[in-house]
């Protein structure tokens, strides 16, 4: 993916990029809920980064994979709950590690004030 640094990309930018004409990009806005590129005032779609990241994951499953949009739908749902599961656990342990250390930290002033 060869993109100019950008905060946001225009409708021909992204299809330069993907090869996934317009048309078909404003269809699969209204298929997949999951991606809604923001609007400029004018009514201009602006994609994102991972906007773009999005639709060639999306062309990757429909065109190479051969998913229906139903079963892509389903695919990327089911990515999105691994990662937010992922991420709840990644905060459930670091707020285990948190109480841990604030234990020892209790022990060592104990510890502490017994030497003194």
């Amino acid at each position: 993916m060869d993109l100019i640094e950008k905060s946001f990309y225009s409708i021909g930018d992204v299809e330069k990029t993907t090869g996934v004409k317009p048309y078909i990009l404003r269809y699969w806005e209204q298929e997949f809920r999951i991606l809604r590129p923001a609007r400029r005032t004018s009514g201009q779609r602006k994609y994102t980064k991972n906007d773009i990241q999005l639709i060639l994951k999306i062309k990757e499953l429909l065109y190479e994979k051969g998913f229906t949009i139903g079963g892509a739908k389903k695919y990327l749902i089911e990515e999105k709950r691994k990662r937010k599961k992922q991420s709840e656990f990644s905060f459930g342990k670091e707020t285990e590690s948190i109480e841990i250390l604030s234990n020892i930290k209790k022990e060592l002033k104990a510890i502490s004030e017994l030497l003194k």
